[in-house]
């Protein structure tokens, strides 16, 4: 894929987009070859864009020395499908992410919030636009807990940074996302961001987002592709049906614990025979009940392996 950031907003709003998990092996370091076999699984399924390293990848649990073997790994094993590196943290260590992400091949930023501190609109303007500045790639902003963006912060950022391609929410303040659609048009893609995102694409989606970045496509894409696709046509009996019987009962599951939300997903890879190892710490896996649940909830889907 070429580095043009249109290119890669044109990527993003062309489809169903993905997190792939960051598998670790028994010695706790990045399992290259796992994640190609599983990135390269992915890859088959049509995805419009994967992001590497992202928060389904537990990039908050990763050295950022380690993002760029992962970035390079993610383009070697998905064919044309580009790849967006996660980025994050203070401004410093932010910008040389993004520079190592680029310099190993990355096609795009996913900028996720910054570290632990609230900041005001001026210092989340700065920030952005400075790890913009700082690569020619196209550039997602996450606008979730404490990196939220107001409509006129957002305006000064898509004149100031021409490769800030993407806006991606995570908030779910409905009315915020509808006011930027409104106000920004086609200047950006917009993504939906919330923890599994199908429970919240139909809001979304009449909000003005018209894609989202679906965990699950991680172990059931075929599963998530069907959903997806039943969006877009207006198919609500088929969206219904999958809402009740596989995301409802995920959503349980997921919120028996925090972090739950990687760790389920990592769980799912593992059950659909890919060695995705344990999640790292903060997070903690799914006790062994738990494994048996989602095993039986996936059980229709272990036939769809195969693209």
């Amino acid at each position: 894929m070429s580095t043009d950031p249109n290119e890669l907003k044109r990527a993003l709003g062309a489809g169903l987009l993905s997190f792939p998990v960051t598998p670790f092996g028994k010695d706790g370091l990045f399992n290259r070859k796992a994640y190609e076999e599983h990135v390269g699984w992915l890859a088959g399924f049509d995805a419009a864009v994967l992001f590497a390293a992202g928060g389904t990848g537990e990039f908050f649990s990763l050295e950022p020395a380690e993002i760029p073997e992962i970035i390079a790994a993610a383009k070697a094993s998905a064919g044309k499908t580009p790849i967006v590196s996660g980025c994050g943290y203070g401004t410093r260590i932010a910008v040389s992410i993004a520079r190592s992400a680029e310099k190993a091949g990355a096609d795009g930023l996913l900028l996720l919030p910054h570290y632990l501190m609230d900041a005001s609109q001026e210092g989340l303007f700065q920030h952005i636009k400075t790890v913009c500045q700082s690569v020619s790639i196209g550039v997602m902003v996450y606008n979730r807990d404490n990196s939220i963006l107001s409509s006129e912060t957002l305006a000064r950022l898509c004149d100031a940074c021409p490769n800030l391609v993407g806006f991606k929410d995570g908030s779910g303040d409905i009315g915020l996302v509808r006011k930027i659609t409104a106000t920004m048009g086609d200047r950006l893609t917009y993504l939906g961001g919330m923890p599994t995102a199908e429970l919240f694409a139909d809001a979304y989606l009449g909000a003005g987002v018209t894609t989202y970045s679906s965990a699950v496509f991680n172990f059931v894409p075929a599963l998530a592709q069907e959903f997806y696709k039943a969006l877009r046509a207006g198919d609500t009996a088929t969206t219904n049906r999958i809402l009740i019987d596989f995301f409802y009962p995920f959503m349980e599951i997921r919120n028996r614990q925090k972090g739950y939300a990687v760790s389920a997903i990592k769980a799912g890879v593992r059950l659909m025979g890919f060695d995705a190892g344990t999640v790292r710490p903060p997070l903690t896996d799914l006790t062994a009940e738990e494994i048996r649940m989602l095993e039986a909830l996936c059980e229709p889907c272990r036939q769809r392996k195969v693209a």
